[in-house]
């Protein structure tokens, strides 16, 4: 989920080979990723809310790596700074696609989420400029990459490599 209380370091300058031919900013994933953290399970704090709200779902889909997933659209602030919070499952053809308020770089953490994640940081044209993989449960670390985004895309962790989906790569960004 998006940090309400980490500050952004502002957008992200993406790399110019030439003043007249600008290079898209892109990270590219790490050679390895590591060990899939565990989950929370009984550390998992309760949810404040006897109901949880119900989201919209889209499929988002990634034609390069034959994949897609069926995920919840946060599109509010409130959406969004609650993310997967006290969550204790998610299948593995879900996620939860954040739309945001601007392009700049993005930074989430793990606050009250209690499975771990692969964040995919998609710009406004669809193309993922990068991803935070593995990301460790119950964690306010800041995460983010180096580059503008509009949206992320959470999915369970180790889903990425599972996939076949990498930074570069065109999303078939869901109509909202």
């Amino acid at each position: 989920m998006i940090s309400a209380a980490a500050p952004s370091s502002g957008a992200g300058v993406a790399a110019n080979a030439s003043a007249a031919a600008p290079t898209r900013c892109v990270i590219p994933l790490a050679a390895t990723a590591g060990p899939v953290p565990a989950a929370a399970g009984s550390r998992c704090p309760p949810d404040p809310l006897k109901h949880p709200p119900a989201l919209p779902h889209k499929r988002v889909g990634f034609p390069e790596a034959g994949a897609s997933v069926d995920a919840e659209i946060a599109s509010t602030p409130d959406e969004s700074e609650r993310g997967l919070m006290f969550r204790t499952k998610m299948d593995e053809g879900d996620g939860m696609f954040f739309v945001l308020e601007e392009r700049k770089e993005q930074i989430f953490w793990m606050h009250n989420t209690c499975i771990p994640l692969d964040m995919l940081f998609i710009d406004e044209d669809g193309t993922i400029v990068g991803a935070v993989e593995n990301a460790p449960v119950l964690d306010d670390d800041a995460r983010s990459v180096a580059c503008p985004s509009r949206f992320v895309l959470e999915v369970n962790a180790g889903w990425v490599r599972r996939h076949g989906v990498r930074p570069g790569q065109k999303v078939a960004l869901p109509s909202l």
